[in-house]
């Protein structure tokens, strides 16, 4: 049996239960004008009474559909044998059959169900009609053409309704979809968003805390073995070392949130960038020459071009035995250059699987700039990192 329409249902099944409904309106008129009327004494009495049955039948399995007196084809049964009743009692009450097609389709559970029971109503029309005209030939072609206009109808909404029902429950199914993909699709979002502030947060903390703890390690080092030979160089890495842990410290303080953003002090690109390198002169003695204009930009630009000197002056120390550093920052039509060279053993770029290297790329990629370098071995290292400004230098 087909159940009330629900919300999202084809306009086809509303139409189809809206008729249902329309029947019975259009039956209880045609009846109660039977009865008032100037009928023949069986057509008042026979009408009410098939209407009454049928009725009765409807409302119980309708309501009741699980009731064990009257289920859904005994309910047809009854419509067929009313439908044949009332074309028998009355003239021209074979209508009723056009008037409740559409119950053939809501009560039956298949195609071929509902083209059966639609056809037996036909015949009971066209039987019941017959025997009240007269059993004559002409009667019963006449009442057997007019059946299966109707019942080809009757046919036609059979075969559109499991069509439409089939459409129903395909758009059902693709919402269903629709909201499991966007439910799917948060969820990568929500995964992404976190994996890129771990890459964020990792990158942060190589080009801050892990190379500054690294820059008290060597100064640690150097400073005990120069305790007794070189105090005063010592006293002066131990005053580095307590600067660079102080740096530190305001830095993990911006990681966890308790600081600007940034961590960098207010100032121009060169002063910012000069500082540091004053500062790598101080803890390594390497000779650095410097060659800064003057640039203004916002703050995040600035602090990606100090994390480029830092990571590359890291790198410096660390790996390459350079005796010069050369550092020049300039500005170019489309936007800022920063370039560190050194003279040390040099390396193979495509062998150098560094986080340094990748974070310096990534952080510069995200203000739409690059990072090019330039290194063989022996023949010391060039980093050139570009960053477009749009107008503001």
């Amino acid at each position: 049996m087909l159940q009330r329409p629900q919300r999202g249902d084809p306009l086809w099944i509303w139409a189809l239960h809206g008729w249902e409904g329309l029947s019975w309106a259009l039956i209880a008129l045609v009846t109660l004008i039977t009865v008032v009327g100037d009928a023949p004494t069986t057509t008042k009495v026979g009408v009410p009474v098939l209407v009454g049955v049928l009725a009765l039948g409807y409302a119980l399995v309708r309501c009741r559909p699980e009731n064990p007196l009257l289920r859904p084809y005994g309910y047809l049964g009854v419509l067929v044998a009313a439908l044949g009743g009332l074309s028998y009692v009355g003239d021209g009450l074979g209508v009723f059959y056009t008037v409740m097609l559409a119950q053939f389709v809501v009560f039956a559970d298949s195609l071929k169900a509902a083209v059966v029971s639609s056809g037996l109503g036909a015949a009971a029309i066209t039987v019941g009609g017959t025997l009240r005209e007269g059993r004559r030939f002409d009667v019963l072609f006449t009442n057997t053409v007019s059946s299966l206009a109707v019942f080809a109808v009757g046919v036609l909404i059979a075969v559109v309704t499991p069509r439409a029902l089939a459409l129903r429950d395909e758009r059902a199914r693709l919402r269903a979809d629709l909201r499991s993909a966007q439910l799917e699709l948060v969820e990568a979002y929500q995964r992404q968003g976190a994996a890129e502030e771990r890459e964020r947060l990792a990158r942060e903390i190589h080009d801050t805390l892990a190379q500054g703890f690294a820059s008290i390690i060597v100064l640690a080092e150097a400073a005990r073995s120069g305790l007794a030979v070189a105090p005063d160089r010592s006293a002066q890495q131990l005053q580095s070392i307590e600067q660079t842990a102080r740096e530190n410290l305001a830095e993990a303080r911006v990681l966890v949130g308790a600081a600007p953003r940034s961590g960098v002090a207010a100032g121009s690109v060169a002063t910012t960038l000069r500082r540091t390198l004053d500062r790598f002169t101080e803890d390594t003695g390497l000779i650095v020459t410097a060659e800064l204009a003057d640039l203004a930009c916002d703050q995040p630009t600035r602090v990606a071009l100090l994390r480029c000197t830092q990571e590359s002056l890291a790198n410096i120390r660390k790996h390459a035995d350079a005796s010069t550093v050369g550092v020049v920052l300039a500005r170019h039509r489309n936007g800022v250059e920063l370039e560190i060279t050194d003279d040390g053993r040099g390396f193979v770029v495509e062998e150098s699987q560094g986080f340094g290297l990748d974070g310096m790329r990534k952080r510069l990629a995200e203000f739409g700039g690059d990072l090019t370098v330039t290194s063989s071995l022996g023949d010391g290292t060039r980093i050139l990192a570009m960053i477009p400004m749009n107008g503001q230098v």
